[in-house]
């Protein structure tokens, strides 16, 4: 793989700078990976579009739905074929999205040029072709790189054991390369992955075998170990695996991770779901690489659940484009929450919103007090319809002033967590961001139902925007 030096200095996708991203247009469309797998409704998952142009007559609606060719996919989290990166080559285009399934280990290519509110299928990369030639299998995260290739990691082997974990190199037709890392320089677990070119450095996530989260959530899998606490650092771009860091008790199943935009930092963050940590991570003065707890999210004590104790279970967070705030979610206890990291090494929370929940009102589950008191949270109905399960995917506006949110994790937690969901489908929330003070709340005139779908309810999960964005732009 060659160096990932850019491109030239003119025009060419994404934008120059973190900061010149955020004077770009205002998102007009959204595209949101709608699933079907596991709720017991025999469909392919889908691509939405979603209107969120508040001047268009059908604002916050789905306005298109491409299917996938195949049922049992599990859509999870997509990435461009070209993004900032690629800033300056005039030959290349943000024109297809990657979607990789999960659950089949299949990968679809999607024009989004052709029509942007309606894409179509452009190609799909069979996961026995991926299996045959590289080993690969549950593929998780997708990005583009400078040189034209997609790099997209792998959660483990076609039987679900984590020894076949990786990453996929797809050249720019999309045909199959082979695996990015050295012989040998596997990670021992996989989950998400942020390069830093210039300081050579690509980090990666851990999760646990597929075998094992893929059929729901045991506690008990977390003590005997088959969950994972490492970060794994590598160099780049000739992906020799240089160390790993173990975060131990306080940074069990670290799941999205985030360095900050600008490209000459070498700092960043990764959210540990079950231990509910935000763990900083960045570069030491002998060039190696340590790490510290940044957030802590407190468990909270329960009664009428699986646990004495509640994690909030951090499974999504991101970090405004001028580097000033971060966000993240609970999944589980139901609040989103705004950080000033000004100090990268002290935030200071700055904003909070519940919009779901275990504990929310109206369910069996109450939070208890050191006296002894129960407690549960008041979440706010949106054009009459009571929030159900609670927020997991957030996608932030160039600007950095709306915040979209999703509430599917995966299928079979969901429907392990919040059944309710499974059964009535996910929903789509707006929340407005003040940047200048700091604040969340939540756009009543907002809210996209995919509960009401033709086919049935479905699982809404990441969100992308057809311009770039927060999660999928990377500055070299």
């Amino acid at each position: 793989m060659g160096e990932e030096t850019g491109c030239c200095k003119r025009a060419g996708p994404g934008y120059a700078t973190p900061l010149e991203a955020m004077s770009g247009p205002r998102e007009a469309i959204l595209y949101v990976n709608c699933i079907y797998n596991g709720t017991g409704r025999n469909k392919p998952d889908f691509l939405a579009t979603v209107d969120v142009d508040p001047n268009s007559p059908t604002y916050s609606k789905v306005i298109h739905r491409l299917f996938m060719t195949y049922i049992g996919d599990e859509l999870h989290h997509s990435g461009w074929n070209a993004c900032s990166s690629c800033h300056g080559d005039l030959s290349v285009h943000r024109r297809f999205l990657i979607l990789p399934s999960v659950a089949s280990g299949r990968i679809y290519v999607v024009d989004t040029s052709k029509n942007p509110k309606a894409p179509s299928m452009h190609k799909v990369v069979e996961p026995e072709d991926i299996v045959e030639k590289t080993g690969l299998a549950y593929p998780h995260t997708s990005h583009c790189l400078a040189s034209g290739d997609v790099m997209i990691s792998f959660l483990g082997d076609k039987h679900g054991n984590a020894k076949g974990n990786g990453f996929l190199l797809l050249d720019s037709e999309f045909n199959i390369k082979g695996r990015w890392e050295k012989p040998g320089h596997s990670p021992l677990f996989s989950y998400d992955f942020w390069y830093q070119p210039r300081h050579n450095t690509m980090i990666s996530s851990s999760l646990g075998a597929p075998a094992t989260f893929t059929r729901g959530f045991n506690p008990q899998h977390i003590a005997d170990g088959l969950y994972a606490r490492h970060l794994h650092v590598y160099s780049w771009p000739d992906g020799e695996l240089k160390q790993i860091l173990d975060l131990g008790d306080t940074g069990l199943t670290p799941l999205e991770l985030r360095f900050l935009h600008d490209p000459s930092q070498d700092t960043g963050y990764v959210g540990c779901a079950y231990s509910s940590n935000m763990v900083r991570f960045f570069k030491t003065e002998d060039g190696s690489w340590s790490h510290e707890v940044a957030i802590s999210v407190k468990p909270l004590k329960v009664k009428n659940w699986i646990l004495p104790e509640m994690p909030g279970f951090i499974t999504d967070f991101l970090i405004s484009l001028d580097d000033r705030y971060l966000y993240l979610i609970n999944w589980m206890q139901g609040d989103i929450r705004q950080y000033n990291i000004e100090d990268p090494k002290n935030p200071v929370l700055a904003g909070q919103v519940w919009v779901g929940g275990v504990i929310q009102k109206g369910s069996p589950v109450f939070a208890v007090t050191e006296d002894g008191k129960t407690w549960q949270t008041d979440v706010p109905e949106i054009q009459g319809h009571r929030l159900r399960g609670g927020p997991q995917m957030i996608q932030l506006s160039l600007d950095g002033k709306r915040l979209y949110v999703t509430n599917s994790l995966f299928s079979s937690w969901d429907r392990q967590f919040y059944p309710e969901l499974v059964d009535k489908g996910s929903h789509m929330l707006l929340i407005d961001v003040d940047t200048e003070k700091g604040g969340l709340k939540i756009n009543p005139d907002f809210f996209v139902d995919f509960g009401a779908e033709p086919d049935g309810p479905c699982l809404a999960h990441e969100i992308r925007y057809p311009g770039g964005d927060c999660t999928s732009d990377i500055w070299i």
